[in-house]
This record gives structure tokens, sequence and C-alpha cells, in this order.
């Protein structure tokens, strides 16, 4: 009995109860809404971009490239939603990434598949995997280099390679001029492979490629009212016109990339010009101004190691 008695106990304190109070019990906080609202529109992201690959197996590529670009506007929107609201997390960035890998690495490189890539057949089937492989490796640089302390302020107005959204917007741009009247034609399915390997390239070089990620925090009083003018007008020239303006913007997109690599290398020389100055400068007044020892001058061509004489 006093075996059985002492047993009991000690499984009683090896185990506690549910209500007792243990103050290394791990107790769950409550979520505040803030942080899930981003989340949610990150989800919804997620699945415009799993839609815009069921549209493209059943040939509705319209729908599947118009999925794809809500996914992309919601994908500008999730990020500055949590800034504004102050409920960015971990979580919520890591889920980021991987909705960005399913809605501008994995869907548009089905959707080029399933329109022509297939017709290339192994072929087409490799660069389509290459520009998933691509997209997923970009994202994950991203994660990684934000989390760099030595990186420079200025250095946050550019992402290093294309991002992931542009990136899809831009592989797509052989379908947007078929719709546009362009024949579809082997020509076009042999140079689509060639174009999808090169923005997948684009986007895992090392190619600064400015972000705009500052530009509509802050927008002057006097220029509210046409900045909505601006965007209300940009969103009805693409419902009524999206191949056009599609089109027209990716090239005024690619066309841009030379201009971001000559203000990353301006902000460069900047950022250099103050440590090279104030060298110089103390070069030259070291040689022009020498140093008093011991009550005498010493020469720039004297030795200052040299012991001073006893007097």
């Amino acid at each position: 009995m006093a075996g059985s008695g002492a047993s009991r106990y000690i499984v009683a304190m090896a185990v506690p109860s549910p209500g007792s109070s243990d103050p290394r019990r791990r107790r769950f906080r409550r979520i505040p809404v803030r942080t899930l609202a981003p989340n949610m529109v990150t989800l919804l992201a997620m699945c415009a971009g799993l839609t815009a690959i069921r549209m493209a197996f059943e040939g509705r590529y319209v729908l599947a490239l118009a999925a794809i670009v809500f996914a992309a506007i919601l994908d500008g929107i999730d990020g500055r939603l949590a800034r504004f609201l102050k409920g960015t997390s971990r979580f919520g960035a890591e889920l980021d990434s991987l909705s960005d890998f399913v809605n501008f690495g994995v869907a548009p490189a089905l959707v080029l598949y399933f329109w022509g890539l297939h017709e290339l057949k192994s072929g087409g089937w490799i660069a389509a995997m290459v520009f998933a492989i691509c997209g997923g490796l970009r994202l994950a640089r991203f994660n990684v280099m934000a989390e760099e302390p030595d990186r420079p302020a200025w250095a946050s107005n550019f992402f290093v390679g294309m991002p992931a959204p542009m990136g899809a917007i831009t592989v797509l741009l052989p379908i947007y001029v078929t719709f546009l009247g362009v024949p579809r034609s082997s020509v076009l399915i042999w140079s689509t492979l060639f174009y999808t390997l090169i923005i997948a390239l684009l986007m895992v070089s090392r190619l600064p490629v400015y972000s705009g990620k500052r530009v509509g925090t802050r927008i002057p009083p006097e220029m509210v009212g046409p900045a909505i003018v601006i965007v209300v007008l940009s969103i009805g020239l693409l419902i009524a016109y999206p191949w056009i303006v599609l089109t027209l913007g990716t090239l005024a997109y690619l066309a841009s990339l030379p201009f971001g690599l000559l203000s990353y290398r301006r902000y460069q020389q900047r950022s250099r010009e103050p440590v090279g100055e104030g060298m110089r400068e103390g070069v030259r007044e070291t040689m022009l101004a020498p140093p008093a020892v011991g009550g005498s001058v010493v020469r720039p061509n004297e030795q200052t190691d040299r012991p001073s004489p006893l007097h």
C-alpha cells in the first residue's frame, strides 16, 4: 500500500493536472486582427495564382493572365497594408514568400507551358522549369539579404535582380502580343523559349533594379487629386485595353532596367566620395603643416622614429 501511494505521488508530480497553475506552462497570446488582415490578402493572392494554373489547364488564358495580374496587385498591397497597420510578423513574411513562389514562379511557368511551350516537348518543359526554379532562388535570396545589417540605407531603393512579380508579368509578353493579333507560329514559340530563359536569368542576376518602395509613401496635399485621377485612369485603361497596356508596360519596364543600374552606380559613387576626400585632406594637411616635436619642426623627409638628441 505504501509503495502504491508513493508511485501515485510520483506520477502526480511528473504529470501536472490541466487545472494546475504552472508558471512554466506555455500560454498562447491572442493574435491581433491587424496581423491577420495582411495574411488574408496574401492568401487571396495565392488563391489567384492557383486559379491561374487551373484556367491555363482548361485553355482559358484570358482568365489565367487576369488572375496573375490580380495576384501581382495584391502582392503590392499586402506589404504596404502590414506596414500601415503595424502588423508585420515573421509568419507573414514567410507566407508571402511561399505565395510569391506559387503566383510568380510556378503559375507563369505552367501558363506558358500549356499555352505553347508544350509544343517543344522536353525543351519547353525545361524552360518552364528553369523559370520556376529561378523564381524560388530569387525569393530565397531576397529573404536572406533582407536580414543583412551591413547594407547601406540607400540600398533599400533597389532590388538585386528582377523582382518575382515583375518577372511574372514580363515573361508573359508573348501571350500579350498574340492577343494583339501576332500570329502564333513556331518562330514565336521558339522565341518564347529563349525569352523565358532570359527573364529567368535576370531574376537571379546581380542586376540592381529600382524598387519603387518609397514611391507613394508621402504625397503633397496639392498632388492628392491628380494622384487619384492617375490611379483611376490606369485601372480604367487596364480594364478597357488590357493587352495594349500590358505590352507597353512590359516594354517600358525592360527599357528602364539600364537606368536602374546607372542610378545604383551613382549612389555608390556618392557613398565613396566622403571617405576618399577625407583621406586626401588628411594627407594634404600632414604634408603642409608638419607637427612640432621637442621644439623643432620635423621635415617630411626626416625619419620620425629617430631618437631626439639630448641638449
